[in-house]
C-alpha cells in the first residue's frame, strides 16, 4: 500500500460557533498534498464553516487551522497566506462593467508589489498564470466580455479561474457544482482531480452530492451535527446505515464494477408504494 500524501493544512480538533453558539465540534481534517477530501453531510453540519476556518475566515474557539510545519494560519501575514491557500466561496459580488480577464487577474494580487495598479504590472508571471488559469476552466474566449454580462455557470467558471491564477498549494471550494450544467459539472470534478493527483495541490471541497464526492475524492469526511462520524475512502465513509442516520431517511448504497461508490435517497412515496 502506497504511504500517504504528505499534509499540507489542518484543522486540529477545532470547535466553531456563531455568537456563542456551537456549530463544529472539536473535528480535525487533514488536507493532503494530491489528494482530493471532499466535506459531506446534511445542512447545518458545519461543512461550510469548517471550511471557512481552514481559509482563515473563521476564527475557531477551540483548536488549531496549522501547516504542516507547525505554522498558524492566524500567525502569517494576509498577503503571504494567500499565496498558499485560496477559497471559493458559494457567493461572490458581480462587479460592473469589469471584463472577464481582469476578474482573472485580481487573482494574483497576492504577489504583486504595494504601489502595482492595474496601468503597471509588476508580477511577472501573472500573464502566464491568468493565461493557464482561463485555459483550464473553458474561459479564454469569454476574456473581454463583463462579467455581469455572463450566466451563473459562466461567472462560476470565472471566480475558479481567478482562484487558480493565484496559484496555491491549498485550494478550498464551497460547493463548487453549483449553478453548473452537466457538462460543466464533470470537466470541473476532471479539473478538481487534475490539479491534485497532476500538480500536486492539496483540494478539500464542499460537495453535497454524495455521488460526486464519491466520484472525485480520495477522502471524505461526513459531518453530522458539527461532528466528524466518518473519516476515509468513500466506500468505507458512505455506508447506508451512516447515511440514513446522518440524512434521516432511507439512503440505498452500491459499488459499481470501478469500485466507485453511488448513493440514492428512499424517497417517501417510493417507500409507501413498496409497502
Amino acid at each position: 500500500m502506497p504511504s500517504p500524501a504528505p499534509v499540507a493544512l489542518v484543522a486540529d480538533a477545532v470547535g466553531l460557533g456563531y455568537h456563542g453558539h456551537p456549530v463544529v465540534h472539536e473535528a480535525t481534517v487533514e488536507l493532503r498534498r494530491g489528494a482530493v477530501t471532499a466535506l459531506v453531510g446534511p445542512n447545518g453540519s458545519g461543512k461550510s464553516t469548517l471550511l471557512r476556518a481552514l481559509a482563515r475566515l473563521h476564527a475557531p474557539d477551540l483548536g488549531q487551522v496549522r501547516f504542516a510545519d507547525g505554522r498558524s494560519v492566524w500567525a502569517i501575514p494576509a498577503k503571504e497566506l494567500a499565496r498558499e491557500v485560496t477559497l471559493l466561496t458559494q457567493d461572490r459580488p458581480i462587479p460592473l462593467g469589469v471584463t472577464v480577464a481582469d476578474v482573472v487577474g485580481y487573482g494574483r494580487h497576492p504577489y504583486r508589489s504595494a504601489g502595482w495598479t492595474l496601468g503597471g504590472e509588476r508580477d511577472a508571471d501573472s500573464p502566464r498564470a491568468v493565461a493557464r488559469a482561463m485555459e483550464l476552466t473553458g474561459v479564454t474566449a469569454m476574456a473581454d466580455r463583463p462579467v455581469d454580462e455572463l450566466s451563473g455557470g459562466e461567472r462560476q467558471r470565472v471566480w475558479l479561474a481567478s482562484c487558480l491564477a493565484q496559484d496555491t498549494g491549498v485550494l478550498l471550494l464551497d460547493e463548487p457544482t453549483n449553478h453548473l450544467d452537466l457538462r460543466y459539472q464533470a470537466e470541473l470534478l476532471d479539473l478538481v482531480e487534475d490539479l491534485a493527483h497532476d500538480h500536486g495541490v492539496a483540494v478539500g471541497v464542499v460537495l453535497h452530492d454524495l455521488n460526486q464526492a464519491a466520484a472525485v475524492a480520495d477522502h471524505v469526511v461526513l459531518l453530522d451535527g458539527g461532528r466528524v462520524v466518518a473519516a476515509g475512502p468513500a466506500v468505507e465513509v458512505l455506508t447506508e446505515q451512516r447515511l440514513s442516520a446522518a440524512y434521516g431517511l432511507p439512503v440505498q448504497v452500491w459499488t459499481d464494477a470501478d469500485g466507485v461508490v453511488h448513493t440514492l435517497p428512499v424517497r417517501r412515496r417510493r417507500l409507501a408504494t413498496a409497502s
